[in-house]
């Protein structure tokens, strides 16, 4: 795959996992198209991104919405370059309530940015990425798609989902060249994932990562990314799990106790 000339698109790109491959993927030669809502943060990275030697273009999209998927698939489509990599990032957690208490319009947010929206990116691109003959899907998922906790019904729901349309997706394209690939990090530390699921309460998100020495961040997970990405097409890495080494299950964390003066 000729890496030089090909186009990587890269949703929910303004910060976190997201920010962290398209800065990656740009290192590697690809011309990154950042997708995300916030256009100065957008503007900010690709600022960032050129002055580094790489190449970059950002694009407003919000997954949730057909109108603005569909003007996303319309402003790669007349670039000379093949759109050889998708990476469907964008989506996220709202609230930690139990199922009992959870909030309906928490968790058909969750469906929508999660599921929906991976659907309709990947329905948008997929020709593109078919017509380029060598064509790459990568599902930043979760290991919530694949195992439930307390108080994480609406999120492992979601990710359980997203998780099923990434193994559906590869059945269907099979004998096509289209590689689909699931990424499903563990505990990963960046500046807004749980501050967004706790409404912005700092003190809450903290306590997620309290002890824990060594999180994973957002570019230990680009770099799985890019890792994938860039095998020969041939090789289809269909699941990557990765955790940090202070978890060794969703409910087996090591922590270290605070010192005192």
């Amino acid at each position: 795959m000729g890496a030089m000339t090909s186009l990587a698109i890269v949703t929910g790109a303004s910060s976190g996992i997201g920010a962290a491959t398209a800065r990656r993927l740009a290192a590697d030669g690809f011309h990154v198209v950042a997708a995300a809502r916030r256009k100065d943060r957008l503007d900010a990275l690709v600022d960032e991104i050129t002055r580094d030697g790489g190449t970059a273009t950002s694009v407003l999209c919000d997954v949730t919405s057909d109108e603005s998927v569909a003007e996303l698939a319309a402003a790669v489509a007349g670039r000379a370059a093949p759109v050889t990599l998708l990476v469907n990032n964008a989506g996220g957690a709202l609230g930690m309530e139990e199922v009992a208490h959870g909030a309906v319009e928490d968790w058909q947010w969750m469906y929508d940015a999660n599921v929906l929206g991976t659907l309709r990116v990947t329905q948008a691109l997929l020709p593109a990425l078919e017509a380029s003959g060598a064509g790459t899907i990568v599902m930043v998922g979760s290991t919530a798609g694949f195992t439930v906790y307390e108080g994480g019904g609406g999120y492992s729901a979601a990710k359980h989902a997203q998780t099923a349309l990434a193994g559906t997706l590869r059945l269907e394209l099979c004998g096509r060249p289209v590689r689909v690939i699931e990424i499903d990090p563990g505990m990963v530390k960046t500046e807004e994932f749980a501050l967004t699921r706790f409404g912005g309460d700092a003190a809450r998100a903290a306590k997620v990562y309290a002890g824990v020495a060594e999180p994973l961040t957002a570019e230990d997970i680009a770099d799985c990314i890019a890792w994938c990405a860039t095998r020969p097409h041939h090789v289809n890495i269909d699941r990557l799990v990765v955790r940090p080494l202070a978890q060794a299950a969703q409910h087996k964390v090591h922590r270290v106790a605070p010192t005192t003066g």
